[in-house]
């Protein structure tokens, strides 16, 4: 008897112990994997915010948290400052989750609270990652290429709405295909230096593409958009940004910090 009471001891602790690793890794995944469903809220905050006393504001803002730790076994959720970049928002909630229901609610949740009733939500993009549609085309040497490492560690995050026209949908998976390998090779310089993530948009948003960039190089990804303008595929983007949203990367604890100010 004694020694089963040890087991069950063990088991317990073992259980425990790997719990958290468990949830790092949906994290992971969710940050990864295809088929999972993203949100981008962005956020503004009112007149009467800026006038609350910076102690009630640092307790409102503390609901922040506790929505990412209610959320956390559901959702992948990353704020980024906006403020002093952009005079269109304050801040931008990235989700991830594998039901667009979760990023919903988690989002309800955040307007619901003493932090969001001070805050309007001026923006919010809707998207899913694919699988990768044209790259499995593409030259041996070019898709060696992609899988150089992106960097880690960027101060900057860049989001950029696009919309494409007909002649892009109606044209076939071939002549895409070449297009999009002009389009590849633009970028190969800067893999080392802009971290890019795409989202497939159409029919869950106005938009048919999201793309995500984080670098710590502002001018290349200068260099790199002025790059891509000049290719063939960028005759068929409709709209590019518009908004285009630019923010940094900081410990949650310091953007919280600089909104209680």
């Amino acid at each position: 008897m004694r020694h089963l009471s040890s087991l069950i001891v063990c088991v317990i602790v073992v259980v425990g112990a790997v719990a958290p690793v468990r949830a790092e890794a949906d994290r992971e995944h969710l940050l990864k994997d295809a088929g999972v469903y993203a949100t981008f809220a962005v956020f503004k905050a009112s007149e009467q915010w800026w006038q609350m006393e910076p102690q009630a504001r640092a307790e409102a803002s503390a609901d922040v948290k506790k929505m990412l730790e209610k959320y956390a076994d559901r959702v992948a959720a990353d704020v980024y400052l906006l403020r002093g970049l952009s005079e269109r928002a304050d801040i931008l909630i990235r989700i991830h989750s594998k039901a667009m229901i979760q990023n919903q609610n988690f989002i309800l949740d955040v307007m619901a609270s003493k932090f969001g009733k001070y805050f309007n939500n001026v923006d919010t993009f809707n998207g899913i990652t694919k699988a990768l549609n044209y790259v499995p085309d593409f030259p041996g040497d070019l898709k060696a290429e992609l899988k150089t490492p992106p960097p880690q560690g960027n101060t900057y995050v860049i989001v950029v709405p696009i919309r494409k026209d007909a002649e892009w949908w109606i044209a076939g998976q071939d002549t895409r295909t070449n297009m999009m390998k002009e389009h590849t090779d633009a970028t190969v310089a800067y893999l080392k230096t802009v971290k890019r993530k795409l989202y497939h948009s159409s029919g869950l948003d106005d938009w048919d593409f999201i793309t995500y960039f984080e670098t710590s190089r502002l001018e290349d990804f200068h260099d790199l958009v002025t790059g891509l303008l000049k290719v063939k595929e960028n005759r068929h983007n409709r709209v590019f940004g518009d908004p285009l949203l630019l923010g940094t990367i900081r410990p949650l604890d310091e953007i919280l910090e600089i909104l209680a100010r």
